[in-house]
């Protein structure tokens, strides 16, 4: 096995075990990066030299006087809205050309101070709009999309460019890529990462989190990233819990809510089977599998769109008059839409969430986490524009991957996305985990033991 291919976790035991050099470690995710980048396109930047001096400075760090933590020493990659001082913040877009942030974003100084290794900045959807991350493929079949917005952050922990990677989700945007590229995704509770230092798209919905191989990988960045920041004004002045579940937890007494409404409307049947397998499974681990109905799905994809779009527009709304002509087309349409949207829907958008999450809190009340697909189709070719159903219905392909992921950013609820199988032509399925606020420890608890018992491979094959 080559050091790329370790998972973090993985990593981190063979660095604290002196068995691996960060050095080491490093060439060759550097090598890989070389080798796969010419068909993946999941980075913005390479950062080799800096990354090859953090390297030297972890090893002698950690020969002087052990790990600082299981970061040190590991690579990562950042999704191209995070800042990092001294390095472009692009966003996908012409807008930030020339661009250099100041100052490093809270998650990029918390990574720094647990000794994380930069390799690169990661493609994103222009500013974070949109589900496809057009300049990057898929690591399991270079004809399909990656997904988005996170694509190359997801890209490049399937394709071994980074043993993890941070992304931001505002309707899907880790969940969707780590589904597609068959890797973990996680979106916390809304405000446990702080988001300050990174280019924002709707205040309301975003979020920060990690994609990694495995769950124990993401227990173990959202450790290091947790915490509160009162430059966010989102962000929960809590204190930090203990989200790294015990390795041998089983599932006995946990109660799995299995959708009966919403989330298996309009799903291929390859996802559904997988996923379905994987339920029974959880039901063999000891939990108990009981039906529930997702309340007011009506309203979900107009109250997203109403919080969304007017943020965003509203963001954007100086550059968007002095320079429209620098957004790509898909994007400067919605920006355009957010513009025309008046100050009432906005307020009805804000009335229905504060009722979804109402609708939602009591639903917890039945199950300790929801286990359904996490996107309704795998990794459609590069240029497809819609999905016909067998219902008749026609769909666009954003907001088909869009559909099922939306719930958790208006209602703030942490989720997961969780490879469990590959369809007929070998594309990967996730399975999403979605649990009362503040219980990433408790996804975490089901995604572990899953991966445990019935592991899936989440390194996509060698070629590049």
């Amino acid at each position: 096995m080559q050091p790329y291919e370790l998972s973090l976790a993985a990593a981190a035991r063979e660095i604290g075990a002196r068995r691996l050099s960060p050095v080491d470690l490093v060439e060759s995710v550097l090598d890989r990066i070389e080798h796969v980048e010419p068909g993946l396109g999941a980075y913005a930047e390479v950062t080799a030299e800096r990354a090859r001096e953090g390297a030297r400075e972890a090893e002698r760090e950690i020969a002087r006087s052990g790990p600082r933590g299981p970061l040190h020493g590991v690579p990562v990659a950042l999704k191209d809205l995070i800042d990092v001082a001294g390095l472009a913040t692009g966003a996908g877009s012409l807008v930030r050309e020339g661009h250099r942030a100041d100052a490093d974003a809270t998650v990029t100084a918390r990574l720094a101070a647990a000794g994380a290794v930069l390799v690169g900045k990661t493609h994103t959807h222009e500013f974070a709009y949109g589900l496809v991350t057009p300049r990057t493929r898929n690591a399991w079949d270079r004809e399909r999309i990656a997904g988005g917005s996170s694509g190359g952050s997801a890209a490049a922990v399937a394709a071994g460019a980074a043993p993890f990677t941070l992304g931001t989700d505002t309707g899907g945007s880790i969940r969707v890529p780590a589904a597609l590229n068959g890797v973990v995704g996680l979106k916390p509770t809304y405000g446990l990462i702080p988001r300050h230092g990174v280019t924002p798209l709707s205040w309301s919905l975003d979020h920060v989190g990690p994609l990694t191989r495995t769950a124990e990988d993401a227990a173990l960045v959202l450790a290091a990233l947790a915490g509160h920041d009162p430059r966010d004004p989102a962000s929960l002045d809590v204190p930090a819990p203990d989200h790294r579940p015990h390795p041998d937890d089983d599932l006995t007494g946990l109660r799995v809510g299995v959708p009966r409404t919403y989330y298996f409307d309009r799903v291929t049947e390859p996802v559904e089977s997988a996923v379905r397998r994987a339920l029974r499974h959880l039901a063999e681990l000891g939990a108990t599998l009981v039906p529930v109905d997702i309340p007011l799905t009506r309203y979900i994809r107009a109250t997203h769109w109403g919080l969304m779009v007017p943020e965003a527009t509203a963001y954007h709304e100086a550059a968007l008059r002095s320079a429209p002509e620098r957004y790509g087309e898909d994007v400067r349409v919605l920006l355009e839409a957010g513009a025309l949207m008046s100050a009432t829907d906005h307020l009805r958008a804000q009335r229905a969430r504060t009722l979804m999450r109402q609708e939602w809190a009591r639903l917890w009340e039945q199950v300790d986490v929801i286990a359904a697909p996490a996107v309704p189709m795998t990794a459609v070719p590069a240029g497809q524009e819609s999905v016909e159903w067998p219902d008749g219905t026609t769909e666009s392909v954003p907001d088909a991957y869009v559909r099922l992921s939306a719930p958790a950013n208006i209602t703030g609820a942490p989720a997961l996305s969780l490879p469990v199988g590959h369809d007929p032509a070998g594309l990967p399925i996730g399975m999403q985990l979605l649990a009362r606020p503040l219980g990433e420890r408790t996804l975490l608890r089901v995604a572990q033991a899953h991966e445990r018992t019935r592991p899936v491979r989440t390194l996509a094959p060698a070629a590049g």
